[in-house]
């Protein structure tokens, strides 16, 4: 997970598609990135195919939306939407299916290896990409389809799923590490709802590291090194989250804990 990793430390030589799938081996130990590499490559070339000269912005968008959408028949998941598979890059290209950020950068892949400007926005609760060359632009919703949205929309949409009124600051563009760790957080969710806790810790020990003073990641491995018997780790996470986070609300309910874990380690000695 080397280039994950440095991704995740802001390493911009690290392209999106192959942290995206070095994260993806969290599901699928083992798993070979080149062939998901060389897909991608696949849909770039077949995509450009379709222009006999640079096409406009509108066109391009336009074609992108028919090829991804109606042709590779790419949706969003609304069944089965934490399903740890749609968080993961290798799944989503094989099985046309996934959450709004994988199919975003599906999306923004493609583009990339055509020069053309397509950029993630992450919004409150959902998520889609901007294409803006300067002279067009527009909000492409890969969950829905590649449905075209206004500024309006995006924060329209943001309010529905949330409850909470977005600001106009959600319709930043975001990069690369931004995406990878909204990913982590989509599969750390996943796991813990299917009590994987063995891929809960995994996926907390990549952002503890990109993030080694946020007390809520020590305190979402603890809680998985719990499940998983750990209890010394587990010890070590939940002492470093009150530490990080001195007036947390709950810190009466870890201190209860710590004092169990405590207890039980001195039976086992």
């Amino acid at each position: 997970m080397h280039a994950l990793r440095a991704a995740l430390k802001s390493d911009t030589d690290v392209t999106l598609d192959i942290a995206a799938l070095q994260m993806a081996a969290i599901e699928t130990p083992g798993l070979d990135p080149a062939r998901y590499l060389t897909a991608l490559d696949r849909m770039a070339a077949e995509l450009a195919s379709r222009f006999s000269n640079k096409p406009d912005g509108a066109r391009f968008v336009r074609t992108l939306n028919t090829y991804l959408f109606d042709e590779l028949n790419f949706s969003g998941n609304e069944a089965a939407y934490y399903d740890p598979r749609n968080s993961c890059l290798d799944q989503v290209l094989d099985r046309r299916i996934g959450i709004p950020i994988t199919l975003s950068v599906v999306c923004i892949e493609i583009a990339r290896r055509l020069e053309r400007p397509v950029s993630g926005v992450g919004l409150p609760g959902h998520f889609v990409v901007r294409y803006d060359d300067g002279k067009y632009a527009a909000y492409i919703d890969p969950f829905h389809r590649g449905a075209l949205l206004s500024e309006g929309d995006c924060l329209r949409m943001a309010h529905e799923i949330t409850g909470e009124e977005a600001e106009a600051s959600a319709l930043a563009p975001v990069g690369t590490r931004y995406i990878l760790v909204r990913m982590l957080n989509n599969l750390r969710s996943s796991y813990f709802r299917s009590k994987q806790y063995e891929k809960v810790a995994t996926v907390m020990d990549l952002l503890v590291e990109a993030f080694p003073v946020n007390g809520e990641y020590y305190k979402a491995r603890g809680v998985a090194r719990l499940n998983l018997r750990k209890f010394a780790a587990a010890k070590s996470d939940l002492e470093t989250y009150l530490k990080h986070q001195p007036d947390a609300e709950d810190r009466k309910e870890i201190t209860e804990q710590l004092e169990a874990i405590h207890r039980w380690l001195g039976r086992l000695n």
